[in-house]
Parts: C-alpha cells; sequence; structure tokens
C-alpha cells in the first residue's frame, strides 16, 4: 500500500517538474538570443549573464522550498490519513475523511498557487533584465 502511494507521489513530483521545464524551455525560445549570447566581450553581457545566473539560482532556490513544504504536507496527510482508523463508526469515518480531503485539496491549491507567484516573479526579473539590460 505504502508503495502505491510513495509511487504516485513520485510520478506527480516527476510530471510536475517536466511540465515546469518544458514551460520554462517554451518561454525561453521566445528569446532566442538569450540562449546564445556571446561567450566573452564586452561588460555588459558579461553584467547580464550574472544577473541571468543570479536570477535563475533564486528560482531554483524557491523551488526548493515550495517542494521541500509539498513533502511536508504530504507526509503529514499520510499520518493523519492512519488516523482515520480511529473512527468509531462510519459517520465519524466520513467526516474526518471529507475533513482530510479539504485540507489535502486546500493545501494542493496553495502550493500551485505559491509556484505559480514565483514563476510570475522569476518572468517579469527575466523580462526586466532583457528590456531594460544590465542599467
Amino acid at each position: 500500500m505504502f508503495e502505491q502511494v510513495f509511487e504516485s507521489l513520485r510520478t506527480a513530483t516527476t510530471t510536475s517538474i517536466n511540465m515546469q521545464q518544458e514551460l520554462f524551455n517554451k518561454w525561453l525560445g521566445f528569446w532566442p538570443g538569450v540562449a546564445s549570447l556571446p561567450t566573452g566581450g564586452t561588460d555588459q553581457v558579461q553584467i547580464i549573464k550574472k544577473k541571468w545566473v543570479e536570477l535563475t539560482a533564486e528560482m531554483v532556490k524557491k523551488q526548493r522550498e515550495t517542494l521541500e513544504a509539498q513533502f511536508k504536507a504530504g507526509l503529514k496527510n499520510i499520518d493523519e490519513s492512519f488516523r482515520l482508523a480511529k473512527a468509531k463508526d462510519p459517520e465519524e469515518l466520513r467526516a474526518k475523511t471529507v475533513e482530510l480531503w479539504q485540507k489535502s485539496v486546500e493545501c494542493m491549491r496553495q502550493m500551485y498557487e505559491a509556484q505559480l507567484r514565483d514563476f510570475q516573479a522569476a518572468v517579469g526579473k527575466w523580462t526586466e533584465l532583457m528590456t531594460k539590460g544590465a542599467a
């Protein structure tokens, strides 16, 4: 039973990461010059490259924090699901199951909203970097 839960969690996480990478690659495709910036040269290009790396590192750090929060919430939900066995009658079991389901859906909503906010912030910073340059 636990193997199925962990396999489902792994599959969901992998799918989420793959989707985010695909979105990032498509978004990056809008600026074809970004991927092929010259390797040497002007100070302006070096400054833009440095800021690009900093913004990317910041986004990866936020993604890691979000994933850690998702795993903690998932473990908490698994722990709470074991407590369902302590229900004394079917009505109590139903009520606790509905409550757990509502908490799980709310947690997922909050996590996806946080990811969306982080992505929007990153897009805003990258757009600003590309339009205003390193000024």
